[in-house]
């Protein structure tokens, strides 16, 4: 049966770059619960995907980091009486491919499944069973619970994991943002399996739900099938929306001791939402500064020119509420200053004056010649859906990306650099041995 799906699976890969060319007829509804459904049917495979996004990640551990990740953990530990190993056996008896994770904004659920109803019905009553009826066993909460405490202590071997969490704190300070995703010593020592199930009570609810579904099946058997999955959660209320992020008020250094022979930077600050005005902008203003691998500028000045560094790149996150813009590199610890003031230096250059005509030119190209990738299966037109009714983002977003992008004018890149980057104001974070490096301020 695994057999089968993958075989289904890989066809998929090889035909739907064409049909992603074509305008998706995106159907959008709300169940009686309050859930919201969006729905593109695709009769191309017998194939089903189905997400179910929860505004339940680490941005709602309220002062208990960790709680989030570890209840999402434990939605297949154990359900409607059966264990970890019958739910995974139900699910491979028919083939099906099950998924959980949860991240800053979005706590995710969902499978894949081929239509054939000997093999559909099994896969959604497991994934229902998995949603609306864990049981949180102990003995799975407990070796959960030591496996993040685990992963805990080993991030502090990892002088890149204590860069990204020192760079989260400080620039997020008490926002939800600011903490680990999977829990700190603390945290992990204090949550309890009545936390877990307060959690998922007040978190996992109907209409704090956005369900996504791609694959041959009709309208009347989405909304059944819709029905059916979020039954069995109480309808619940969402949850407040998030504080806004603090912009900072200065710009803060943190220097963290590691004995390695590299020092790992980050610098940044925070960025954009993902329903940004300037999205668009933001994002291919990015691109030729250190968001097209070696094309990009801070390869080139940093790698190419001068061999500081093997890679180096800057990002936009966007989120619920402002992502952080970032900007990280890995050079030799006695090259950490001459590294970072090139990222400064180069930043304070690239706000002064925007990217060339042909810098410009060259990235909308890429941009645009890559989108019909991020379409070209059932699970990555899920994943965007997702992210589209999660954000609550315009449903012609996809049509309309390319025009978006083209529509993006240097003069519109000059303009929001200068609005939404201040070079005055970043936070740095470097981790590795001081000793082998000299001061890093500029």
């Amino acid at each position: 049966m695994r057999t089968r799906l993958l075989t289904v699976a890989l066809l998929c890969s090889l035909i739907l770059p064409g049909w992603a060319q074509a305008a998706l007829d995106i159907q959008n509804w709300e169940t009686e619960k309050g859930a919201r459904v969006l729905f593109v049917q695709n009769d191309m495979l017998p194939m089903l995907d189905i997400r179910i996004v929860f505004d339940a990640a680490s941005a709602r551990d309220n002062g208990l980091p960790g709680i989030a990740m570890l209840t999402n953990g434990l939605l297949s530990e154990g359900a409607a009486g059966m264990d970890a190993q019958q739910l995974a056996e139900q699910f491979e008896s028919v083939g099906a491919q099950f998924e959980n994770e949860s991240l800053r904004d979005m706590a995710i659920v969902g499978v894949r499944s081929l239509t054939d109803e000997q093999y559909l019905g099994t896969a959604i009553s497991t994934l229902t069973a998995v949603l609306t009826q864990p049981d949180f066993p102990q003995d799975a909460f407990e070796r959960e619970l030591a496996r993040m405490k685990v992963a805990v202590e080993a991030r502090k071997q990892s002088p890149s994991e204590l860069a990204s969490i020192a760079f989260y704190e400080t620039i997020y300070g008490e926002h939800p943002y600011a903490t680990p995703s999977g829990g700190t010593e603390q945290s992990l020592a204090a949550i309890t399996l009545e936390d877990i199930e307060a959690f998922y009570q007040r978190y996992y609810v109907a209409s704090n739900a956005v369900i996504v579904m791609v694959g041959a099946v009709d309208r009347k058997q989405a909304e059944i099938l819709a029905n059916q999955i979020i039954d069995g959660l109480p309808q619940g209320t969402r949850p407040e929306a998030l504080p806004p992020v603090p912009e900072l008020t200065e710009a803060k250094t943190v220097k963290i001791e590691y004995p390695s022979t590299q020092s790992h930077i980050y610098v940044g600050q925070p960025g954009m939402t993902r329903d940004d005005e300037d999205y668009f902008k933001l994002y291919v203003a990015n691109h030729p500064f250190g968001g097209s691998g070696f094309a990009s500028r801070l390869m080139q000045s940093v790698r190419e020119d001068r061999g500081l560094a093997y890679s180096v790149s800057s990002y936009f996150l966007p989120m619920r509420e402002k992502g952080p813009f970032i900007m990280g590199l890995q050079t030799r610890t006695d090259q950490t200053e001459e590294a970072l003031n090139i990222l400064r230096d180069e930043l304070e250059k690239y706000v002064a004056e925007g990217p060339t005509r042909d810098e410009l030119e060259a990235s909308l190209s890429n941009i645009v010649g890559g989108f019909a990738l991020n379409l070209d299966s059932n699970s990555k037109l899920v994943s965007n859906l997702a992210m589209i009714g999660f954000y609550d983002l315009p449903l012609d977003y996809l049509e309309t990306y390319i025009d978006n992008m083209r529509d993006v004018s240097r003069r519109d890149v000059k303009k929001v650099l200068k609005q939404r980057l201040d070079t005055s104001r970043l936070v740095t974070v470097i981790v590795g041995n001081s000793s082998g490096s000299q001061s890093a301020g500029k």
